[in-house]
């Protein structure tokens, strides 16, 4: 699926724009695949009319939340690295930032309907991937992180720890996330209290073998 480039928005059009955006996310975190259109504008404010101006169909939508998501855990990654002395810590920082946009509920719907080739996807993802790698090394070489452990290891647990539960109705998941993910993070710290059976994973390894596990845009495709 490619998308045409975007014209210049005014500054009105930008927000409506961006409104759409989040609320599409807010509906796929919360009710998946059922998220409907009309459902999506309601919640940015803006008519039908409006949203298909913006977004030809759901595709096309599901392709932006994407690459939004991928840009602001990015950014997330970005600001621990620049802002925190202590490089454990700002590993600690990134990972409750990155479950904070919830990518374990969002993985399952943005797969089918993207365009991982897409030049707008590949730049989002490898920066995404280069300052977590970023982040891992820093940690790895203060020596609080084990070095058995791979991106596709701390992505793997970041995705599955912010998952919701099926059929639970389990809408307050989101109390129970940081505190597992402080629990897993303590196994990342050196020294390591036991031996890893295989080799670190990378994300080309989950996006061949796990293709829902860990890449942001990876996961079952929501109906168009």
């Amino acid at each position: 699926m490619a998308t045409a480039p975007q014209p210049r928005l005014r500054a009105d059009a930008l927000r409506n724009r961006e409104r759409i955006v989040a609320a599409a996310r807010e509906a796929l975190v919360e009710h998946g695949a059922d998220s409907s259109l009309d459902e999506i504008a309601r919640r940015a404010g803006v008519g039908n009319a409006t949203l298909y101006r913006h977004f030809a169909d759901r595709r096309e939508l599901i392709h932006h939340v994407t690459l939004s998501v991928m840009a602001r855990i990015a950014d997330r990654a970005e600001a621990a690295l620049a802002e925190e002395p202590d490089a454990f810590h700002a590993l600690r920082r990134f990972v409750h930032a990155a479950a904070d946009e919830r990518i374990g509920a969002l993985c399952p719907l943005l797969a089918e309907g993207v365009d991982k080739s897409h030049p707008d996807h590949v730049e989002a993802r490898d920066r995404l991937e280069s300052l977590i790698e970023a982040l891992m090394a820093a940690a790895r070489a203060s020596g609080q992180l084990r070095a058995d452990i791979g991106i596709g290891d701390l992505m793997v647990a970041v995705t599955q720890l912010t998952r919701p539960l099926p059929d639970t109705g389990c809408h307050d998941f989101g109390q129970f996330v940081q505190r597992h993910l402080q629990l897993f993070l303590d196994g990342l710290m050196n020294p390591a209290r036991s031996e890893l059976p295989g080799a670190p994973a990378t994300l080309a390894d989950l996006r061949k073998g796990f293709p829902q596990a860990a890449d942001p845009s990876a996961g079952d495709a929501p109906r168009p």
